[in-house]
């Protein structure tokens, strides 16, 4: 899962992405309204936290540009704003939930995770193919009873293929979804990626595989089915 963390309070925005990344969530970070707009527009993110204390603008701007072509993405604002009616200005533009600051980075979690599970969005509880079970919330992976290790970006890669299952995943989309913008990524970063995911599935006799189509992505399919 990817997330655009909006916030232009370096030390915040440090320890909210440190918390998110430990969750399992890719993070983007802006700290301005423009950069934030170009990110939107070249990227596409499962969810958005958001400050509206920006020094160029206000987060609202951020939100009614997200709306604007019938977006659903998911915003979670952050906020110091602790009125009743600037709760309700936030939501009525479009927010989806807000969260006052100070606030705990479990809360957060917790926050962002049922926003990706409302009806529409894109976080399910547990991802079953074959005889592996993915669970999304704990991001913890079982081949039949027993555990598997996994890294965060193998479980972000693990993840969006459960979720297309059966059909090519082109790299650019895989890329875009498991390294954030601040990654460098060499030319075979993809592969080395998915060959010590798929090592370590045929390892553990998972009856899931993943298939290379030379040139366009990757592909994954329950063998035993």
């Amino acid at each position: 899962m990817k997330v655009l963390l909006i916030e232009d309070n370096e030390r915040l925005a440090g320890f909210v992405r440190t918390g998110l990344m430990a969750a399992g969530f890719v993070v983007d970070l802006t700290g301005r309204v423009d950069d934030t707009l170009a990110a939107i527009a070249t990227a596409r993110y499962d969810a958005i936290v958001l400050d509206l204390g920006l020094p160029d603008g206000d987060g609202m701007d951020v939100v009614k540009a997200v709306r604007r072509p019938g977006g659903a993405t998911p915003i979670l604002v952050l906020t110091s704003r602790d009125g009743l009616r600037d709760r309700v200005d936030s939501l009525n533009g479009g927010a989806d939930d807000y969260l006052l600051k100070p606030f705990a980075m479990e809360e957060l979690v917790a926050r962002l995770k049922a926003l990706l599970r409302r009806p529409g969005h894109v976080l399910g509880m547990v991802l079953i193919c074959g005889n592996l079970a993915f669970d999304t919330v704990a991001r913890e992976t079982r081949i039949g009873n027993q555990p598997v290790a996994l890294s965060r970006r193998e479980l972000d890669l693990l993840e969006l293929l459960l979720r297309r299952a059966g059909r090519v995943v082109p790299r650019e989309a895989i890329e875009d979804s498991v390294y954030s913008i601040d990654d460098e990524i060499a030319s075979n970063s993809l592969e080395v990626l998915v060959h010590r995911l798929r090592k370590k599935l045929q390892t553990e006799q998972a009856t899931l595989k993943i298939h290379t189509l030379r040139g366009i992505g990757y592909l994954l399919s329950d063998d035993a089915s």
